[in-house]
């Protein structure tokens, strides 16, 4: 095709252009650009329109904006994100309130020992003034043992306490004796509501009275089961950790 527009316009241009003849032959006249140079002058003239860069309309460029996500989409991820979140805080809702009746259930949290600051100290008095008074014993007066025994004691206590000092009732007249019991320390177990488990430390001395007086002395450690009754706190069971 771009050949013979080519060779039509160079037609057209020879016909249109004025020969100069020398002689009796036709032809260009010296001077004059032959026909090829004409041609190239018309093919390049052809050619520079035919070759023309024709700009990419469709080609997209590196300045160009990015599509917007469209409002639908928007609405339809709302409602989802929503959703997630609402399921999310009901399952922590659920642990939460399991894992606080698990730890209402726990009999560390039922230990007052652990959280009352005012009952723990009340039987720890109550119970180390209750010890001292029914472990002690004076030959001169036993009646006052017995008081202890049957103010502070309740349940197999009591029957423990007599096995407890019956050596020491039967030699007390004989020898003397005077049996005094200070407790230096204690320490509440468990206490819930009106029952408690304390252990006790405490020094005895034994002392007889007689010709030669003679004074001994001994360290104990046992534990004890309380009851409350009314305002008292009452020792309900003694444990020497003896078989």
């Amino acid at each position: 095709m771009s050949t013979t527009r080519h060779l039509v316009n160079r037609r057209r241009r020879l016909a249109t252009t004025p020969s100069r003849t020398s002689g009796t032959g036709t032809g260009p006249a010296y001077g004059e650009p032959d026909a090829v140079e004409a041609g190239t002058d018309t093919l390049d003239d052809d050619t520079s329109d035919d070759t023309a860069p024709h700009p990419a309309d469709d080609s997209p460029t590196a300045d160009a904006p990015r599509p917007r996500p469209k409002a639908s989409r928007l609405r339809i991820t709302l409602p989802a994100v929503l959703c997630a979140l609402t399921v999310l805080l009901g399952a922590f809702a659920v642990w939460a309130f399991a894992s606080a009746s698990s730890l209402r259930d726990e009999p560390a949290r039922q230990n007052a020992a652990l959280t009352d600051i005012g009952r723990t100290s009340e039987v720890k008095g109550r119970i180390g003034e209750a010890v001292g008074a029914v472990f002690s014993y004076d030959y001169a007066s036993p009646a006052r043992s017995d008081r202890a025994a049957s103010t502070y004691l309740t349940g197999r206590a009591v029957q423990q306490h007599k096995d407890m000092l019956a050596d020491v009732r039967k030699q007390a007249p004989d020898q003397k004796l005077v049996l005094t019991t200070t407790v230096t320390g204690s320490g509440v177990e468990f206490l819930d509501g009106d029952r408690a488990r304390l252990l006790i430390f405490a020094d005895q001395s034994n002392t007889r009275t007689g010709k030669d007086e003679e004074t001994t002395y001994a360290a104990a450690m046992f534990a004890v089961d309380a009851v409350r009754r009314g305002d008292a706190w009452l020792i309900a069971a003694i444990d020497t950790f003896t078989r």
